[in-house]
């Protein structure tokens, strides 16, 4: 149970580090406190089933890979590199549509 804490809690961090964040950033987005976070990174802790739902949520992982460090796949993690193929043209049509979609979106609400 101590090593599966551990690997929670790395990953955790990493994942943290990965996006800029601190543990302040985290507690605060997943409304808990900085030493529940503190201590879920070192491990020393066990988090409620609740608790790891709100930290990935924050963190944008699936809890499997809080939990078990299962990979997950970035979103829009190869949209950059497909946007740069596109011509300028291209980029103008798909630029407008996303505002008219974004614009859609704010109506419906």
């Amino acid at each position: 149970m101590d090593e599966l804490l551990r690997n929670m809690g790395t990953r955790i961090m990493n994942r943290r580090k990965e996006l800029g964040l601190t543990q302040e950033n985290v507690a605060e987005q997943a409304g808990l406190t900085i030493q529940t976070i503190s201590s879920a990174e070192r491990g020393t802790k066990a988090l409620r089933p609740e608790n790891i739902i709100k930290i990935s949520d924050v963190l944008h992982v699936p809890t499997d890979y809080i939990l078990r460090g299962k990979p997950f796949e970035e979103p829009f993690k190869n949209f950059s590199s497909k946007m740069s193929k596109l011509t300028p043209q291209q980029r103008y049509y798909l630029e407008q549509i996303l505002e008219n979609y974004i614009a859609a979106v704010f109506l419906s609400e």
